[in-house]
């Protein structure tokens, strides 16, 4: 029976000391680790290229990507993907109205500069030479 006691006192003393070690840690605290962010940054005062988006490596935690630094990306992204939309459907639109001033058919997206050669095509347009005169 003494050795029962004896061992159980010295599984208790083994648990004890192996949980100071682990808490109290040896060597004093260990050093905070830095935080884990977008290494390079999108640019701020110009919109984004595609170089932009294809250098982003967004920062990885346990469960996944840090979603504060995801949702600013997409963010940013959606914002200028729908600026560049309005743009090109403002741009479209302008295009479609000259044409009907111009009383042309309206064309497809992405005709606007055969119709520009069209349209320059059949006018004659006085010529000058490199010293200013007219030929």
């Amino acid at each position: 029976m003494a050795v029962f006691w004896f061992l159980l006192i010295a599984l208790i003393v083994v648990v004890g000391a192996v949980t100071l070690a682990v808490l109290g840690g040896r060597g004093g605290v260990l050093p905070e680790a830095p935080p884990d962010r977008i290494a390079w940054p999108l640019p701020q005062d110009r919109p984004l290229a595609r170089a932009d988006v294809e250098a982003l490596r967004l920062p990885v935690v346990p469960r996944g990507y840090r979603m504060a630094d995801t949702d600013d990306v997409l963010d940013r992204l959606a914002a200028e993907l729908a600026e560049r939309d309005a743009r090109i459907a403002e741009l479209e639109a302008a295009l479609a109205g000259a044409r009907a001033a111009a009383g042309g058919p309206p064309r497809g997206p992405g005709a606007g500069e055969d119709a520009a050669a069209e349209a320059g095509a059949g006018e004659e347009r006085p010529e000058s030479g490199r010293d200013g005169g007219e030929r």
